[in-house]
């Protein structure tokens, strides 16, 4: 890939326009392998954090099992940490998973120890109808795979899905950040996916006002929304009811 020096990060690009190595045809061991090592990332670079700071405001007084639905759940690192979350609390959880790629629910499952109990769904999130109420929807890292009008849609399905709240958990587009995974990514040599489409998403990612003018044309008031910045790189989007 050319080097960041190359691009206009004042402007996001389509992911149609810039593709990911992830998103095209790739064998189910390359596909599992760059999610295992995209948790590693993750884990590194405190990637989970914001979720998990997120979720620590949960309200109280909810009625157990909490039911939280991941968006693009992938190899199900999200979902795992927050299991452990709320075991740690004494808080009951029922956890989905739900993916478009059909490799995404086997690699899920074979990343996940049974005990954690963790439903893996492959499918179109929007045309997800669960039997029960969803009280929290989360997002990590999927954003900025979506063109703007597929993040326009989600984030209506997720208004009218979630009872108690959403979030959206995303890369801030910033040419300093990408340098710097460029060059970690180097020197740990994750996996070759990694490397490359580490910083292609940052140019598909997110500055602030790309979100303050996706929640106005998803008709998400302001006021009722948070859009925060975590170090390193991210940019977290979400609200509370």
């Amino acid at each position: 890939m050319s080097s960041s020096a190359e691009f206009d990060f004042s402007q996001r690009v389509s992911p149609r326009d810039l593709p990911e190595l992830m998103d095209g045809e790739c064998s189910y061991e390359e596909f599992r392998d760059c999610l295992h090592s995209l948790e590693q990332v993750n884990r590194w670079l405190l990637g989970y954090r914001p979720t998990l700071a997120w979720l620590e405001r949960l309200p109280r007084g909810l009625s157990h099992p909490i039911c939280i639905v991941d968006v693009g759940s992938g190899g199900g690192g999200l979902l795992r940490q927050i299991a452990r979350w709320a075991r740690q609390r004494g808080i009951a959880v029922q956890l989905t998973g739900i993916d478009l790629s059909p490799y995404a629910a086997r690699a899920a499952a074979e990343l996940t120890r049974e005990e954690l109990e963790i439903a893996w769904v492959t499918g179109d999130a929007l045309e997800y109808r669960p039997k029960k109420p969803v009280d929290i929807v989360v997002s990590s890292l999927t954003a900025h795979h979506l063109e703007n009008e597929q993040i326009t849609a989600l984030l209506r399905w997720m208004e009218a899905t979630a009872q108690v709240g959403w979030l959206i958990n995303d890369l801030e587009r910033s040419e300093r950040t990408c340098r710097l995974f460029a060059w970690l990514a180097g020197v740990v040599r994750w996996h070759p996916f990694v490397r490359h489409d580490g910083p292609v998403s940052f140019r598909r990612a997110f500055r602030e006002e790309d979100w303050v003018r996706l929640l106005a044309t998803a008709e998400i008031s302001l006021e009722s929304a948070t859009v925060e910045h975590w170090r390193p790189g991210r940019l977290c989007v979400g609200r509370w009811k």
